[in-house]
């Protein structure tokens, strides 16, 4: 018998999710579908960098999680078929202010690349040959180049992602729906069951899940990033990305857009109004390395809302007491390189596969719940 699976939420969990509901082995034995409205979703509005390895954090879950979710993506991009305009490996190039921290992590880079594969070359580089592998900079910093870096952007990333999931027979539903008290759903053809639901709202989760008597603890964060455009077409091609030390991120993509931020916002609710002071900040950053450029090339400011738990770590599971409901959240920051592991694992537990032990990249989804 096919069974009916909901999935509330279309960002990077839901997606993904979607994704493999329809690709893995099982698929056969399921129908699903998504149902999102797109409102401020985080997925959509981002841009980022898949390249968790020489990460300040110290939180052993997260670090396994992030990792897992780094080695997954070449593989869910083979599946997918997606293109680079959604995901493309560029290596990234990772800056510390100190020369000796630098060097130190260096010298711990040397030691993870012996077991992280994914990871590729790591190279320790002088701002000389930072600027020639960047030749946008005109203030380069010197810094580590770690091959297996990749750099994301979130629209083009979900878009082709369910592009795939449609054509493998998993519906789409651009609504709003809300949860009854009995586990139905309100759509807007009336009130649904499924066999099995998989809660992927972000920072809306609380209001998710408030039909079923749950409070889940999760506060919302805004995330402001610009869009630059930059005319050097002929050095441009295949940049890596750069992640610089307590400042926004530098994001080339292919064709001359360049990508800065993003910002963490915690006091403005759901809020996605752009902020000119934000807009001045983001632009400050990437003038601290690009010395040239002029706020008429901002041809773009995108915004988001993450959700964030209280310890900053992602979380996902079945639902205590609800057994046929499964939730996936809390991504804050990392959701691009966290998310499809996440929707990977929640889409095994789904087709009844083989399990990891999730207690090494989550806590109890009870710890979130008041």
């Amino acid at each position: 018998m096919v069974k009916q699976i909901a999935i509330i939420g279309g960002g990077i969990i839901g997606a993904t999710t979607a994704f493999y509901l329809s690709d893995l082995q099982g698929n056969e034995n399921v129908q699903v579908t998504l149902f999102d409205d797109d409102t401020g979703q985080a997925t959509k509005a981002a841009s980022g960098i898949i390249s968790p390895w020489l990460s300040k954090r110290r939180n052993k879950r997260w670090y396994a999680l992030a990792k897992r979710g780094a080695e997954l993506y070449p593989e869910l991009v083979k599946a997918a078929q997606l293109s680079d305009r959604a995901y493309q490996q560029s290596g990234t190039i990772v800056t510390r202010k100190s020369h000796d921290d630098l060097l130190a992590l260096y010298h711990e880079a040397e030691i993870k690349i012996q077991h992280t594969s994914a990871m590729g070359n790591v190279e320790l580089l002088d701002a000389d040959e930072v600027q020639r592998r960047m030749p946008l900079l005109t203030n380069a910093p010197e810094g580590i180049f770690v091959s297996g870096g990749a750099r994301i952007d979130g629209a083009n990333f979900v878009t082709e992602l369910l592009t795939r999931a449609e054509q493998n027979n998993v519906q789409v539903s651009h609504q709003r729906v809300s949860l009854t008290a009995d586990g139905s759903l309100e759509t807007h053809d009336g009130p649904r069951k499924f066999d099995r639901v998989i809660i992927a709202t972000g920072a809306w989760m609380h209001e998710t899940l408030q039909p079923l008597g749950l409070n889940i603890k999760v506060r919302p964060q805004k995330g402001q990033l610009i869009d630059i455009t930059i005319n050097m077409p002929n050095r441009w091609k295949d940049m890596p990305v750069m992640m610089p030390e307590s400042m926004s991120d530098i994001i080339p993509f292919n064709g001359g857009k360049l990508v800065i931020g993003a910002t963490h916002e915690n006091d403005e609710g759901f809020d996605l109004t752009p902020k000119a002071a934000a807009r001045k900040q983001l632009f400050k950053n990437a003038q601290a390395f690009i010395d040239n450029l002029s706020e008429s090339q901002i041809t773009d400011m995108r915004v988001g809302t993450r959700a964030y738990t209280d310890d900053f770590a992602p979380f996902f599971g079945v639902v205590p007491m609800l057994p046929n409901f499964l939730i996936g959240g809390g991504l804050g920051s990392s959701g691009l390189t966290t998310g499809p592991i996440i929707g990977y694992f929640l889409a095994q537990a789904i087709l009844g596969g083989p399990l990891d032990d999730w207690s090494q990249y989550t806590k109890p989804v009870s710890r979130y719940i008041v």
